[in-house]
């Protein structure tokens, strides 16, 4: 069998006010391509699937109409969805009965039945490959969505070992649901499916928030009992692999934030022969370029001007390329930031943002011992943490909001 594994799509997403949804099109329409050149039986997509939990009309329209699409071009596909933290998990499910006709599964929230997992929900048998939904599995799937504090039974925050608990917890949660379906699932390959934040794994600033469960941010792939062949993850953007390789992240299908222009966004395959599962990640090429100008370090505005007239038009305004721009300081910061949006505003891009740094100060020259609180202020400490944030100190009209945020406490 083959299978693909993807994740964080993030379908509703916008950028500084722009709409991905072209791009997500694009993406989709490369993605079921793929499937169909690289014969796919299965498809796994672990979670956050949408961007927020109330996804508008459109942003519903296109996920439905991109599982049409492939069901329609793969009719012997079999798609397996779980909810992510950003995920509506009711929304997701309320059509279940409709897609389980399909061979099309979602999974949003954790299901049980006697205080037990229910295992009817969770374990889903694939057969293998061939027309029809009936026939004798080849392997099964562990359909687990983003867990959270409620999901973990025995789980108490009165102790002092937060952390420890919330592990031992989750790892708990694993043994039992793998104990119990190992009766069903014999000598097959069994994958599992998850979205959390694995210890070792790279994450992205910008797009993916952190998962809190009873203040643990990490959990070990070893939570993952040795049992299960494949662990299909997400949340990281960055696609990278856990454990040797059994336990992944197939990354986001575009870059979300600045930080994740540097990765190689695609998907996984999977190659299943037997126990044996082989992961290959595959790039996919972007639908739009996301770009850093420049690519490291600052410019000026005047080689601002001259990036920009380098870049090529592209006449359907939600495929131009979406720059971050990061400017050397050689003025007023206000005065900068107008003519930096006035040259943004005349070129063919989507502006995503403007930083503006300072003239870089003698790395030399030893660090400024923190003040006490006896010697600070709430109004100091916002000017510290703006200048560290922006590389400028802060206007007036930026003190003024904070005073008015401060009056309001």
């Amino acid at each position: 069998m083959r299978a693909l594994h993807t994740a964080d799509w993030h379908i509703g997403q916008t950028l500084n006010g722009w709409s991905r949804e072209a791009e997500h099109a694009r993406f989709f329409a490369a993605l079921t391509d793929l499937m169909v050149a690289e014969q796919i039986d299965l498809l796994l997509v672990a979670g956050d699937i949408f961007d927020t939990t109330n996804p508008s009309g459109e942003s519903q329209r296109l996920f439905y109409r991109t599982m049409a699409a492939m069901k329609a071009r793969l009719p012997n596909l079999r798609i397996i969805l779980t909810g992510g933290n950003h995920d509506p998990a009711l929304r997701l499910e309320a059509p279940g009965d409709v897609l389980d006709s399909l061979d099309i599964h979602t999974i949003g929230t954790v299901h049980r039945k006697d205080g037990a997992v229910d295992l009817n929900r969770h374990l889903i048998p694939v057969p293998g490959p061939g027309p029809g939904p009936d026939g004798v599995p080849a392997l099964y799937v562990l359909a687990i969505p983003f867990l959270r504090a409620a999901d973990l039974s025995g789980l108490s925050f009165a102790s002092d070992e937060g952390e420890d608990t919330v592990i031992e917890a989750a790892r708990r949660f694993h043994a039992e649901l793998t104990e119990a379906a190992l009766p069903r699932v014999g000598d097959l390959p069994l994958i599992a499916m998850g979205h959390l934040h694995c210890t070792g794994g790279l994450e992205a600033e910008g797009a993916e928030r952190r998962i809190l469960i009873g203040g643990s941010h990490a959990v070990p792939p070893e939570i993952y009992p040795p049992r299960i062949d494949y662990v299909a993850l997400g949340h990281l953007h960055g696609p990278q692999s856990l454990d040797g390789g059994r336990v992944r992240y197939s990354g986001s299908c575009f870059p979300l934030s600045a930080s994740e222009i540097r990765y190689s966004h695609g998907v996984t395959i999977l190659d299943i022969e037997g126990r044996d599962i082989r992961a290959t990640h595959h790039a996919i090429p972007l639908p739009a370029p996301v770009l850093r100008l420049p690519a490291s370090g600052t410019l000026t505005l005047a080689e601002l001007e001259t990036a920009l007239a380098e870049i090529a038009p592209v006449e359907d305004v939600n495929l131009r390329p979406l720059v971050y721009v990061e400017l050397l300081a050689e003025e007023a910061p206000s005065v900068m930031m107008g003519r930096a949006e006035a040259l943004l505003r005349d070129a063919p891009v989507r502006p995503a943002g403007i930083r503006i740094h300072r003239a870089a100060e003698d790395s030399a020259a030893p660090a400024a011992p923190a003040p006490s609180l006896g010697e600070t202020s709430p109004e100091d400490l916002f000017a510290r943490a703006f200048e560290t944030k922006n590389g400028f100190a802060p206007e007036d009209r930026h003190l003024a909001a904070f005073r008015d945020v401060l009056a309001e406490v």
